[in-house]
C-alpha cells in the first residue's frame, strides 16, 4: 500500500496487520491492494519514515494483480 506521509512511500501490510517497509521495493508490487508472496530479511536501517518494520525483499510473487 502507498503511503502518503511525507514525501510518500510503499509499505506491505501483512494479514496479521504488520507493517513492513522495504528498502528496495520492486516495481512490480506497486499497485495498492495487490496480494503477494514475499520472503525478506530485517535491515537496520535509520529512515524519517516512522511506519513499520525496514526490511529488504529477497524474493517476491505476486498472487493477485
Amino acid at each position: 500500500m502507498y503511503q502518503n506521509l511525507g514525501t510518500g512511500f510503499w509499505g506491505i501490510v501483512d494479514k496479521q496487520g504488520n507493517e513492513w517497509r522495504p528498502t528496495n521495493m520492486p516495481e512490480q508490487l506497486k499497485h495498492e491492494g495487490s496480494e503477494v508472496s514475499v520472503v525478506a530479511k530485517e535491515v537496520d536501517e535509520v529512515s524519517v519514515f516512522m511506519w513499520g518494520t525496514a526490511v529488504e525483499i529477497v524474493s517476491f510473487q505476486t498472487i493477485t494483480p
